[in-house]
């Protein structure tokens, strides 16, 4: 499913499920957001689909949390004991991100799973990503619209990069008939249970590595009343009043 290769033609270890989920459990997300974000966000603990939406739930879809164990019971599985004989995997990614990126290098590291974090400039970074030029990189998706379609259809195949935003070329023909079913059903309740069997799929698999579901803040002088804050962080002023002393 993942015959991904590297620039110089060797095969990559993300190739390899167990190698993906024991990167998943490799790192502690909370301490992440506590100390990079400043507590801003909430850890990916659970699908793709983002805390806020309707879609979201965390006791449907199991997500991967801080594991140190199930990393070594993983690597073991995968032939690489205690990272034994593990090549080194790149991870792309830009400056901005630097920082998240040199933390999961580290705490993976103590694990056994070497990290080599490549930096590139982000119009760079895009290109490469876009063109399945990198098996492993640090990107970000905010939804066009509040709905978890707009999330799921990059694990569409037919949404393949470059012509689609389905980067890590995840291909699977239960989601893609489950994805389409769901794009037809009118019922709101039914659509939400696909839509979580649809994430707990791709999470099964781990073709990606959630970090976490940002979340928006604003400061506002006292004298003003009626910002509200949407799933999509659009400035809509139509309720906002502003008091005159």
């Amino acid at each position: 499913m993942y015959k991904r290769q590297n620039v110089d033609g060797k095969s990559n270890p993300v190739q390899s499920r167990e190698i993906r989920r024991a990167i998943n459990y490799g790192f502690d997300r909370q301490k992440m957001l506590r100390y990079l974000r400043n507590g801003i966000g909430y850890p990916a603990l659970s699908g793709f689909i983002p805390f806020g939406l309707p879609s979201f739930n965390e006791e449907r879809v199991r997500g991967y949390s801080y594991q140190p164990d199930s990393v070594r019971i993983l690597l073991e599985r995968a032939g690489y004991p205690r990272g034994k004989g593990l090549d080194p995997i790149d991870l792309n990614t830009t400056p901005q991100y630097l920082d998240i990126c040199e933390y999961v290098q580290h705490q993976l590291g103590e694990l056994g799973i070497p990290i080599n974090v490549v930096v590139n400039q982000a119009a760079t970074n895009n290109e490469l990503i876009a063109n399945s030029r990198v098996s492993f990189f640090r990107k970000s998706w905010v939804g066009d619209y509040p709905d978890a379609e707009n999330y799921l259809s990059l694990f569409y195949s037919k949404n393949h990069s470059p012509n689609g935003p389905n980067y890590t070329h995840y291909k699977n023909e239960s989601f893609d008939l489950l994805f389409e079913k769901a794009l037809i059903t009118s019922k709101t309740e039914e659509r939400i249970k696909m839509y979580s069997k649809l994430d707990s799929l791709v999470m099964s698999q781990a073709p990606i590595v959630p970090l976490y579901y940002d979340e928006v803040v604003r400061f506002t002088r006292k004298n003003i009343s009626g910002m509200q804050i949407n799933a999509l962080n659009l400035l809509d002023l139509r309720t906002v009043r502003k008091t005159i002393k």
